[in-house]
């Protein structure tokens, strides 16, 4: 089935003018129509990638905030600064915290919402 329409459009993927046969054309030729699938397809991984990365990013501190006791690693990415910075709060007395064995100090999750308080 054939048409008689006669349309000018313009290329979506590269903006030349053409004169379309349909309503529903968009770009002016099947070299056009290929690249902008690819471009298409080429956007959506990357918003899935950028997703999936969000998510990936997200995960860690969601476990962190389950636990009841943190690691001075757990309660520096909590918090947001460096892990000389949990140990300085340490010392100053601002945070409460407990060595366990020589290289593992464990802070309870209720000190650290209590330097906000």
């Amino acid at each position: 089935m054939s048409s008689n329409i006669r349309i000018t459009r313009i290329c979506q993927h590269c903006g030349n003018e053409f004169e379309a046969r349909t309503t529903v054309t968009r770009c002016c030729s099947d070299r056009c129509a290929k690249q902008a699938y690819k471009a298409r397809k080429r956007a959506e991984k990357v918003e899935n990638s950028n997703k999936e990365t969000i998510i990936v990013k997200s995960q860690p501190i969601e476990a962190i905030k389950a636990k009841e006791f943190l690691t001075v690693r757990d309660a520096s990415k909590l918090l947001n600064c460096s892990r000389q910075t949990v140990y300085n709060l340490i010392n100053a007395g601002n945070l409460k915290a407990v060595n366990i064995k020589l290289k593992k100090t464990l802070i309870k999750r209720s000190e650290v919402d209590k330097l906000f308080a």
